[in-house]
């Protein structure tokens, strides 16, 4: 991570270069040819191991403590290098490129297999190099820039975390707060800017963006500073993301404290320097933190372990030893240099169990400089370090920081982050950021197992203090305190100027949406500057679609008026929501519908007609059946009780049959119908009379689809989006559409008709059309259905904030019944015309909607009809042994050859006459048969009596 590189001397690295190397008249002359560490082929007895870093920072007062001490342990674990001893070389590069590269160019002097270091990223893009041509890998445990790729320097790797994953976690925390925009705050040098870059790529995949970057001079004084936050205060974005060293960092929030930039409103995040420097602290400063009260910062996340705790207080013994200072901290790039040590071990146990050796040789490239007092030749090639770092990258074990893995573009696995917010106590942790879930409240290493899963609904973060001491997290924005207004483009109208027109107030403009807007902005919470500006000539109205370019172009930051929310517009700006109701329809001369001699017919519709004949045949039908045996009217001969069926079915119409029910179901049957009878003699009643009382009114062009195949000449209103729609979805020639300017155009058009240069229709929006109808006597009206759904907005530019807080005061006005009183105030009309022309077709009735009613009366047809004929058929079964045998024995002589058809032609036969029979006749015939039984009974029970006395008296 590149948090100290002073580039005070230079900025180009060409130059920096060729300063190292004067600077090099210094190293000793080596000879050339290659010299090697084995004897023998036995293991060397020493390895050099090279550090370089800046001793006096926060990261190196933290990182050296942790070198000595994993150097001690390493050499006193007999399980790896056990015959070897492992040096490490430091160099201190003095917080300067300049000092950096000399000190990298005299660490590879001392043959080292591997450099960690260096902490600074823009000396990490300069001794990359070196790295490159002698073949030394380099590891660094805290130069996080991304553009340190593996494809430039294949020999650089990172031990630590890619800031490429921290800016993401920093875009992902903006999206799950719902801001749009950020300011960036970063220190001038290639750590910062490089951050900056993927930040905001990052950013735009979030649909957000970086508003402004605000570059700090590497040293910059509070002078400086105060100038650059004071500027950025002025834009209108209040969350700023602070990228920059620990060491001077602390600088920016005492500036912005006195500016007043750490109140409510405000929020500031900040990358993992802001906690290196505070865990570096010992003990905080309670100053500290009330300065940075409400500061949200990323921390690299190393899960806790037994380990680590006895590592820290390890670390605090070596760190006494090594400074005199007292109040140096623990930080985490403790951790990462004490596992880039036992990294480079690991691999070395490794790499010499494979059998290879270490050898040096000299670099060809350098050779023609040894008549320079300049001695590059003493740089020699670590011949087996192509060897040496791929044995690195495939080391796989699980170190302080966490499991030491790497992917194809050698960084470390599993990224992961503390979320933190600064509290007047401290830090305290609200949840933690991975790569594998985003953020959650409990650690990342308990979600690895589980599948993959970055949903915003699977986001959690515990409650955040915001500075100011506010739980609710900030709009995110202000409108910008710099006197520059908001730039209103308002389309300047030449008809239906109440919804839009020029005027000599103090706005300069008035109508119907300058009202909603001015009611919308003052609901507001912040003032809002604005100047109305207008848009067109004044001679035709302007084109809307070119309007909205003029807003997306940044020549208006809003359109204020009647436009129309369409999909192609949406593509360029944002509408807020919809104040109005619209859509296209169309409009055409209409006439009187003359009177029909068979509108008496028009109530019902042909089914409903067929239906209902139906239902009167049948109700007779089921009446003649269950009164037939009960009712002598329903009895005689069969023309006569056609004619009585016929009769009485069509009489319940009007309630006027003469013949009277007797049976009980019978009864029951003609209630239920007498109901529905009445109900569909009121519906008749009540739909002819519509029809013949409400004025019908018909046209030559039925709707939109009428319209498209009449090929006739169709009017639109200049300006409109209209004429873009006929021609692009509805595919209509562009020669039949006429352009019209204003009302008298439209009135004139339509009554002059297609054949005397006029139009046929108009295609216009609907609130255009209400005024237009008003206006002529209502000889027009809208044909067919709005084909079309949209509404009026208000177009602000792509991702405005601004648009959210307008549509939540617009739903505010609705709410509050203002929309209603400014729409009566502009667009209330002297005639009130019926918007569209009637038609028969709504006044008639379908059988839908008796479909219920029927369905009740044929339930109760077959209830009634069920049980005539189970009682029919009990009668039957108890009547049929009276058949007598003489009949029934001459029945089967005369048809012995079909016994079984005769014997069911029998029955059915018998059961007709049990039908036809009249009740009275039956219950007759049925008593007698009981009188039977009995009778039969009781001379049985005689014989038998008399028989047992005659047996008694044989046996006597």
């Amino acid at each position: 991570m590149g948090f100290f590189v002073m580039m005070r001397c230079c900025n180009s690295m060409g130059l920096m270069l060729l300063l190292c190397v004067f600077g090099f008249w210094v190293l000793p002359t080596k000879g050339a040819g290659g010299e090697s560490f084995l004897n023998n082929s036995s293991l060397p007895s020493s390895i050099n191991v090279g550090a370089l870093f800046t001793y006096d920072s926060f990261i190196g007062r933290a990182a050296k403590p942790a070198f000595v001490a994993a150097i001690e342990e390493v050499n006193a674990d007999q399980s790896i290098l056990r015959n070897t001893k492992l040096n490490i070389v430091f160099q201190d590069s003095d917080c300067s490129g300049f000092v950096g590269t000399m000190r990298a160019l005299q660490l590879m002097e001392n043959k080292v297999v591997a450099a960690i270091g260096p902490q600074s990223s823009g000396l990490g893009h300069i001794i990359s190099h070196v790295a490159n041509e002698l073949h030394v890998p380099l590891l660094s445990f805290a130069a996080t820039d991304p553009t340190l790729s593996s494809l430039q320097f294949p020999y650089f790797l990172r031990t630590t975390q890619n800031d490429n994953f921290q800016m993401k976690a920093i875009a992902d925390f903006v999206s799950y707060c719902r801001w749009r925009e950020v300011v960036a705050i970063f220190v001038d040098d290639e750590y910062g800017r490089n951050g900056v870059s993927v930040l905001g790529d990052a950013l735009a995949k979030k649909r957000a963006k970086i508003s402004y970057k605000a570059a700090i001079t590497p040293g910059a004084g509070n002078s400086s500073i105060s100038g650059l936050l004071a500027s950025v205060n002025l834009m209108e974005s209040r969350i700023f993301v602070v990228h920059v060293n620990p060491d001077s960092g602390l600088n920016i929030f005492s500036v912005a404290k006195s500016l007043g930039m750490m109140g409510s409103g405000y929020v500031w995040i900040t990358t993992d320097w802001l906690l290196t420097a505070l865990d570096s602290m010992e003990p905080l400063d309670t100053k500290t933190m009330d300065l940075l009260q409400g500061v949200v910062a990323f921390r690299h996340y190393t899960p806790e372990s037994e380990k680590k705790r006895q590592f820290q207080a390890r670390w605090k013994n070596f760190r006494s030893k090594e400074s005199s200072r007292s109040d140096d901290g623990f930080n985490s790039y403790a951790l990462y240099a004490y596992d880039s040590v036992w990294l480079v071990a690991r691999a070395l146990d490794v790499f010499f169990s494979q059998g290879n050796t270490v050898t040096f040789s000299s670099d060809p490239n350098l050779k023609n400089t040894n008549d320079s007092n300049i001695k590059l030749s003493a740089l020699d090639v670590f011949d087996e370090g192509e060897r040496f770092l791929q044995t690195i990258l495939e080391i796989n074990y699980t170190g302080l920081t966490g499991k030491i893995e790497f992917d194809s573009e050698k960084d470390r696995i599993n990224p992961a982050y503390d979320v933190l917010n600064i509290k007047s106590t401290g830090p305290q942790r609200v949840g933690y950021w991975s790569n594998h879930t985003g953020f959650s409240v409990v650690p990342p290493e308990t979600l690895y197992s589980k599948h993959s899963n970055t949903s915003a609904k699977n986001q959690r973060l515990n409650e955040i203090i915001w500075p100011g001491e506010v739980i609710k997290a900030p709009r995110g924005w202000v409108f910008p305190d710099n006197g520059k207004p908001l730039i209103i483009g308002v389309p300047n109208r030449v008809s239906y100027k109440y919804y839009a027109s020029k005027d000599n107030n103090s706005l300069g403009v008035k109508g119907y949406c300058i009202d909603i807007f001015e009611a919308a902005v003052q609901l507001l919470p912040y003032p809002v500057p604005r100047t109305y500006v207008l848009y067109g000539d004044g001679k035709r109205n302007p084109s809307y679609d070119n309007l909205i370019g003029e807003v997306n172009a940044n020549s208006f930051d809003v359109a204020v008026g009647d436009v129309t929310i369409i999909t192609n517009r949406t593509k360029f700006v944002d509408f807020t929501q919809p104040y109005m109701e619209s859509g296209l329809v169309v409009v055409a001369p209409v006439k009187g519908a003359k009177s029909s001699p068979w509108s008496f017919l028009k109530p019902f519709t042909i089914e409903m007609w067929a239906v209902t004949g139906a239902l009167f045949l049948f109700v007779g039908a089921v009446i003649w059946i269950l009164e037939h045996r009960f009712n002598e009217e329903f009895r005689g001969p069969p023309r006569r009780q056609i004619i009585t069926v016929f009769w009485f079915s069509f009489s319940t119409m009007f309630f006027s049959h003469r013949e009277n029910t007797v049976s009980t179901l019978g009864r029951f049957v003609l209630l239920i119908w007498l109901f529905v009878v009445l109900i569909i003699n009121s519906s008749y009643t009540a739909s002819l009379t519509s029809i013949l009382t409400v004025q019908q009114l018909t046209s030559r062009i039925e709707g939109m689809d009428s319209l498209i195949t009449s090929n006739e000449a169709i009017g639109v209103q200049d300006g409109s989006f209209a004429w873009k729609y006929l021609v692009n979805e509805l595919n209509i020639a562009p020669s039949r559409i006429m352009l019209l300017k204003d009302e008298v155009e439209y009135l004139s058009a339509l009554q002059r008709g297609p054949r005397g240069g006029g139009v046929a229709a108009i295609v216009d929006e609907l609130p255009y059309i209400k005024a237009l109808l008003s206006n002529s006597n209502c000889k027009f009206r809208t044909v067919g259905q709005e084909f079309t759904r949209t509404g009026w907005g208000f177009a602000f530019q792509r991702d405005s904030p601004l648009a959210v807080d307008m549509s939540t005061a617009i739903l505010q006005l609705s709410e509050e019944g203002k929309l209603e009183r400014i729409r009566k105030k502009w667009l209330t009309y002297d005639h009130e015309c019926t918007m569209q022309i009637s038609d028969t077709e709504n006044y008639q009735i379908s059988v839908q909607s008796f479909w219920g009613l029927f369905l009740i009366c044929g339930i109760v047809w077959l209830i009634a009809l069920t049980l005539f004929c189970w009682k029919v058929f009990w009668q039957y079964q108890r009547l049929r042994p009276e058949v007598s045998d003489e009949e029934r024995t001459s029945e089967e002589a005369g048809s012995s050859s079909r016994p079984g058809r005769s014997l069911r032609a029998a029955s059915f036969k018998d059961l007709i006459k049990v039908v036809d029979r009249r009740e009275a006749e039956i219950k007759e015939m049925l008593r007698e048969k009981s009188s039977k039984k009995l009778k039969a009974s009781q001379s049985s029970a005689e014989n038998s009596q008399s028989k047992h006395s005659e047996t008694s008296i044989e046996a006597v």
